[in-house]
């Protein structure tokens, strides 16, 4: 693309927001999906964003899209603008009811499942004009999205260093073995993790914070695990965990509420990771926006 001289350009908040979801994706497509524009509109709106600022902003290639030295300084500024947009909102929200704001809330799949429907049930509540982008992430990328700005909270676990974020205790996480009724480590109260990989494991699937947890674990015995299968959700896990099909590993929190319908036993594990502290991270309290800050306060006050 020809540099074109940019004379005084005005920048849409759209395109903004537009322009940090395709490089966040690294993908036009899902870029303009996220910001629920059509492919042609969001690639009209890159286009003429380009042009304001007489630069080419991206790398296209058949597998996406990748900022260029020039987008790398764009998309830091637009987040920072975007941020103080957010900040702002979240300011005068005392004074409008019709403020709209959004908080980008990455967490793993424990707090997604068991601990934050809950939570956000009782904020949306409150905050009916706030909307929550909530993603699964494993820790060590949950302390890069925030750090980046790409999230504003995280939800991650102690074990993970968050250095140059504030951090709060959050929860205690146990992870328990879940084996069928008639499985041969059913009668067994407790068990070290490695003496239960001579039997077959049913695993989430491969992008789940807790497959790659274990498979850090197992690597560190020096063992390998007998995966039959690869599911989606703790519900899956169990309902093969009934039908006898494997054992997992899940936390304790999902084990119970599980076991009310359906037929598993759960057994403690000794290995002292199995106890895991979830904590809050965030860059900066004091620079949120309002209704962030109170999502905190509810995430740290849920029982």
């Amino acid at each position: 693309m020809n540099a074109i001289a940019p004379n005084n350009p005005h920048f849409d908040l759209v395109d903004l927001r537009l322009f940090v979801k395709v490089a966040e994706a690294g993908s036009l497509t899902r870029g303009a999906q996220r910001s629920f524009l059509s492919l042609a509109a969001a690639s009209l709106r890159i286009k003429s964003l380009e042009e304001a600022v007489g630069s080419q902003l991206f790398y296209r290639a058949q597998r996406g899209v990748s900022p260029t030295q020039a987008g790398e300084v764009f998309l830091n500024h637009a987040r920072k603008v975007l941020q103080e947009i957010d900040l702002l909102q979240g300011e005068m929200q005392p004074f409008s009811r019709g403020v709209r704001g959004n908080v980008r809330l990455f967490a793993n799949a424990t707090a997604i499942s068991e601990l934050l429907p809950a939570v956000l049930a009782k904020f949306f509540a409150i905050h009916d004009v706030i909307a929550v982008d909530l993603q699964e992430r494993l820790s060590a990328e949950i302390v890069r999205a925030v750090h980046e700005g790409i999230a504003d909270i995280g939800v991650i676990s102690a074990l993970v260093r968050a250095d140059g974020l504030e951090t709060l205790p959050y929860k205690k996480d146990r992870l328990v073995l879940a084996v069928p009724f008639d499985h041969p480590l059913a009668v067994v109260p407790c068990i070290q993790f490695a003496d239960a990989l001579d039997y077959d494991f049913i695993g989430l699937d491969s992008h789940s914070a807790t497959h790659a947890f274990l498979q850090n674990e197992v690597a560190l015995l020096g063992r390998g695990i007998r995966q039959r299968i690869q599911v989606g959700s703790f519900d899956a896990m169990c309902r093969m965990i009934e039908a006898g099909v494997g054992i997992g590993v899940l936390p304790e929190m999902s084990a119970r509420r599980h076991a009310k319908s359906i037929r598993i036993k759960t057994i403690q594990l000794l290995d002292e990771w199995a106890m895991r502290e979830l904590r809050i991270c965030v860059r900066s309290r004091a620079e949120l926006p309002v209704f962030a800050r109170e999502l905190i306060d509810f995430i740290l006050q849920s029982p």
